[in-house]
């Protein structure tokens, strides 16, 4: 599967909202489902690749890790405007990468996008890698909104 077979047509007003949003925003809801078949919706950060993905990286002792081990199909949805519109809700099968992606301190696009608040959270950004290492990499298998 690639993007062109999963995001709205990037020529629509709806595909290029779902695009704007994947590369802008600062956060996105999560949502896995617990050991008791509940949704548990988490605000994360996140980095899409511009390809069919986004990665995010947890703390190393979140339940979510276990939710996804289990549990791989997630959602993420970003907020809706204040009117109620602007609903893009991605459907996707999460997995850890720890293998595969580099720490949040070494990723330039998660440092472009997110260098000064990780140092905000933890006071350096060895110490925000030292919590937030496990990498999540969710592969975009559908999008709906609107």
């Amino acid at each position: 599967m690639t993007i062109a077979d999963v995001l709205p047509n990037p020529e629509s007003p709806f595909g290029r909202r779902v695009r704007e949003r994947l590369k802008d925003e600062q956060v996105v809801w999560l949502t896995t489902v617990g050991r008791d078949g509940a949704p548990q919706p988490n605000p994360v950060w996140f980095v899409w690749t511009g390809d069919d993905e986004v990665v995010v990286y947890s703390d190393h002792k979140a339940n979510r890790l276990a939710h996804i081990a289990a549990r791989p199909e997630v959602s993420l949805h970003f907020n809706s405007a204040a009117s109620g519109g602007d609903v893009v809700i991605l459907k996707g099968l999460a997995e850890r990468a720890d293998d595969d992606l580099p720490r949040p301190d070494e990723s330039p696009q998660y440092l472009a996008k997110y260098r000064d608040d990780m140092i905000k959270v933890t006071g350096s950004l060895e110490a925000f890698s030292g919590t937030y290492n496990a990498p999540v990499r969710i592969r975009i298998t559908r999008v709906r909104g609107f």
